[in-house]
């Protein structure tokens, strides 16, 4: 493979993640629409706070997703089929063990989250009921984690679009079926939610029946029943999670802080919100292109192919974060009337808005070096460089108080400039050192060990 062939496979990896991350506001449209019309306003708070806890609790675990594409993508640079089928079984029974630990730990977990969330008493009763039943769905959500990886890592990206567009499609269904054909509420939102789920895992298996007839090799009972031959699955996937986490606690700490200055700042920030997740829908997309590109390059030790897909993929981000700066900047007003039509909330949104102007500049090299190192299973580096941002944004953030939300807006974006930044220097120094031709065994062996 030349090194110019990940120009043309950016976007036909990107795409269909694209696509597929626009189906989830659609999602959670439905749901708002289906219970926002049911006669009380608890059920409509219920399916927020469950859906919210969810959320973060799912979200924790999306290192599945991230470490099983790393590793396969690696195996597949090297073209060693038994690994990438082995990785998958791994990943599967890793999968399944979580998700079967949730449910077991529901009544804690719950209670814990719900807690935090503090809704009023009548919808927390609702939000309860509907937490007990989505937490059914842990080992399929937890095991349609590993198999996007795992076809992604093999450069598959539509089937996310596929199996993302059956999950959403069929959830809308049930959706209307349990709340507006047999009348249930808050409960049948997250009934429809867990059949889904699993729908989706059905079909997820399917295709792995179907991709695991075109690969050689076969299942080793010592791959997948020692603890010890796990050991790199675990090194890769821990870094993930504690970066997760710190990613999960600046946006948790952020709506709080929104919170403790009244309602309509609260309101404000979760608009403003939606523009980084705008944002952050088409980033994705080529960052996780770049997880299946460079994760082949590093498998192969082809770094001229590895410089040319950062190169290519740096190249499709910088773009895609200029059209929303400029989107932001001449459609701003106009996309917060979209979002909300209360005065108080619009102004004050507004008064925030050159901070949005400002984000896609600042944060699009953290989603493309992301992507650069979950390819590399450089995680380490990546649990680091959050802990590091942290450590600014806490002490920016105490002393900006006295700005108001301008000085929450400051910490947040100073919090993504360290990340992007730290991301940055450690790229570097790596195609310096590792990450060239140049780069002794023992350095190429580093990529590997994140000990």
């Amino acid at each position: 493979m030349s090194s110019s062939r990940p120009a043309t496979r950016i976007w036909p990896l990107a795409w269909p993640i694209i696509l597929s991350n626009i189906t989830v506001p659609l999602l959670g449209l439905v749901d708002t629409a289906v219970v926002g019309h049911l006669p009380d306003s608890r059920y409509m708070a219920a399916v927020t706070l469950g859906a919210t806890l969810f959320s973060f609790l799912y979200w924790g675990f999306g290192f599945l997703r991230m470490g099983t594409t790393g590793l396969t993508s690696q195996a597949v640079g090297r073209e060693d089929d038994s690994d990438i089928r082995n990785l998958l079984g791994q990943a599967l029974l890793l999968a399944l063990g979580i998700g079967v630990l949730l449910i077991l730990l529901a009544e804690p977990l719950i209670d814990f989250g719900l807690y935090l969330l503090d809704g009023s008493p009548a919808a927390m009763a609702l939000a309860d009921d509907y937490a007990h039943i989505r937490i059914l769905s842990a080992p399929a959500v937890m095991a349609n984690y590993a198999i996007l990886g795992w076809f992604l890592g093999q450069q598959n990206s539509r089937v996310t679009l596929a199996i993302m567009v059956l999950t959403n499609s069929v959830n809308i269904v049930l959706d209307l079926v349990f709340v507006v054909g047999l009348g249930m509420t808050s409960d049948g939102v997250a009934w429809a939610t867990v059949i889904a789920d699993y729908t989706a895992l059905g079909a997820g298996l399917w295709l792995v029946a179907r991709q695991l007839g075109r690969l050689q090799g076969r299942f080793l009972r010592r791959r997948l029943l020692r603890f010890v031959a796990y050991s790199e699955l675990f090194q890769v996937n821990r870094h993930l999670f504690v970066r997760t986490l710190g990613l999960l606690f600046a946006m948790a700490f952020f709506t709080a802080q929104g919170a403790d200055q009244g309602d309509t700042v609260l309101a404000a920030n979760a608009v403003l919100m939606q523009f980084i997740m705008i944002t952050s829908y088409a980033l994705d997309g080529f960052a996780h292109a770049a997880e299946a590109l460079t994760g082949r390059a590093v498998g192969r030790r082809d770094w001229p192919l590895f410089s040319s897909a950062v190169r290519t993929a740096a190249r499709f981000s910088l773009v895609t974060a200029g059209v929303a700066m400029a989107a932001f900047l001449f459609g701003g007003h106009a996309l917060i009337a979209l979002l909300t039509d209360l005065p108080d909330v619009r102004a004050t949104a507004a008064d925030y808005l050159p901070w949005m102007v400002a984000m896609p500049a600042i944060a699009v090299w953290s989603y493309l070096l992301d992507g650069v190192f979950i390819g590399a299973t450089a995680t380490r580096e990546m649990r680091d460089t959050i802990l590091l941002a942290l450590a600014v944004y806490l002490p920016v953030w105490w002393l900006a108080q006295p700005l108001g939300n301008h000085g929450l807006w400051l910490a947040f974006t100073a919090f993504t400039l360290v990340r992007s930044a730290s991301l940055a220097s450690v790229y570097l120094h790596y195609r310096r050192t590792r990450w060239t031709s140049a780069a002794t065994p023992a350095c190429d062996q580093g990529i590997q060990d994140q000990g």
